[in-house]
């Protein structure tokens, strides 16, 4: 098994689609919030990430554009432009159910893909201020 993730580590999980928290039928970015040690191993809180819709941000909302950020998007290890739903976030058990390694690990092999830029900080705070009164949690 690997190594838990940091918070704001960009991990490949199956995100579930619904609050149930069963895995996702495929995988795709998330955004590690936050990680907590239990007796029965690691939890993660994870944000949801898509590459829809990239052009209609809702509040807690916030993409990482190749264009608009090189610098932040190659640190993520993204392959495509994503924004990162923090009103839709989950904790999720630090196992392979949720998480694998993705097709080209660029950080070995573990579901790491990347990290955020330390530039978008108070993107990320102004989003999950944003999405406070909306968090889906399980």
């Amino acid at each position: 098994m690997w190594s838990p993730p940091d918070p704001g580590d960009i991990v490949w999980c199956r995100f579930p689609e619904d609050v149930i928290a069963a895995p996702g039928p495929k995988p795709r970015p998330a955004l590690v919030l936050a990680v907590e040690q239990y007796d029965e191993g690691w939890g993660v809180s994870a944000g949801y990430g898509t590459s829809q819709k990239l052009n209609r941000l809702l509040a807690g909302e916030f993409a990482i554009r190749r264009l608009e950020n090189p610098s932040a998007y190659a640190l993520a290890g993204l392959s495509v432009d994503t924004k990162f739903n923090l009103g839709r976030t989950l904790e999720l058990p630090w196992n392979g159910r949720y998480f694998s390694a993705p097709l080209n690990p660029r950080c070995g092999q573990t579901p790491k893909l990347g990290s955020l830029h330390i530039a978008l900080t108070r993107t990320v705070e102004a989003a999950v201020r944003a999405a406070a009164p909306f968090v889906v949690r399980n």
